[in-house]
């Protein structure tokens, strides 16, 4: 197993490419230990489906140990440049006993310390660990880093029940409806959107009361959000991180079309990064710049749609 996590990592690491890294973690009893898989399984399949540059490597069963999630950290580390891109995913069982954060793995657990320090040797500056275990909102202290996207399925280590999250996360990389934008890029602002609300509408449809509420922080400090927005300073990053190409995205493009591409990214960055500073900006300033990008964006699209 290590050997093909090995050849897996190298074979990306000769342009810009994005670590995946998927860890499905003890079920505790059968159906969850499936379910558990299952969901890693998925992630994995349709990030090799979507993008084959990616280096995608998902761990369950009796390879997610502490031992092998280190190594594959470790190997990526090795392998990763600083404009390549990162995503861990944590799906299963985790504990707080008011101090520390652990997930629960075949053998001794990991603390969210230990999972922090092991991703702090990824020289990829853009990041996103996307802890989904029950209690995970207990390691949004330890994980969160400027430059760095947490999410996590719970808001506190205090939600202790199995979490639907995780399904819903899966889903949105299968489902076109979970890109709202349209733009043939699953951003992680996106996939965390579908997989709260439709999380959200599991408990209201089975008239429970939700034991679960997700939450995303990607500023580097402070408390994660239901509702990331420009209001509270948060999503700006997530917004920008592709999660996942899709659609024309995902194949070979034109040198023309790739520079278009590369263009309408970044007008919807500026835009993204405008919105933001809206409320230090007169009024009149805020709409004239972004009726300028608006504008620009448009004359972009149409040239990709000729």
């Amino acid at each position: 197993m290590r050997a093909a996590v090995m050849m897996l990592l190298i074979a990306g690491a000769a342009r810009a490419t994005t670590f995946y890294l998927t860890v499905a973690g003890l079920g505790g009893e059968p159906d969850y230990e499936k379910q558990f898989a299952s969901e890693a399984a998925a992630i994995d399949r349709k990030v090799k489906q979507a993008d084959p540059g990616a280096v995608s490597v998902a761990l369950s069963g009796a390879q997610a140990t502490k031992q092998k999630l280190q190594a594959a950290l470790a190997t990526i580390a090795g392998r990763a440049g600083a404009g390549d891109s990162l995503v861990v995913m944590l799906i299963g069982h985790g504990t707080y006993d008011g101090l520390e954060y652990k997930m629960n793995l075949p053998g001794p657990d990991v603390t969210a310390a230990e999972l922090a320090a092991w991703i702090d040797r990824v020289p990829a500056k853009r990041q996103l660990v996307v802890n989904m275990t029950s209690a995970s909102g207990a390691s949004l202290a330890a994980l969160e880093k400027p430059g760095r996207i947490v999410i996590t399925a719970t808001r506190s280590g205090n939600e202790k029940n199995v979490t639907v999250f995780a399904r819903y996360w899966a889903d949105a990389f299968a489902d076109p409806g979970a890109n709202t934008d349209k733009n043939e890029k699953l951003s992680a602002l996106e996939a965390f959107r579908y997989a709260e609300d439709r999380t959200a509408r599991f408990y209201e449809t089975a008239k429970r009361l939700a034991s679960e509420h997700a939450q995303l922080q990607d500023t580097g400090h402070g408390s994660g959000v239901a509702d990331p927005s420009p209001k509270n300073g948060q999503g700006l990053l997530a917004a920008q991180f592709v999660l996942l190409p899709l659609g024309g995205q995902a194949g070979a493009v034109t040198p023309e079309k790739a520079a278009l591409l590369k263009h309408k990214q970044e007008l919807e960055d500026q835009i993204d990064q405008l919105k933001y500073r809206k409320a230090a900006m007169p009024a009149e300033e805020y709409q004239q710049k972004l009726t300028t990008l608006l504008v620009d964006l448009a004359k972009t699209q149409a040239e990709l749609d000729k």
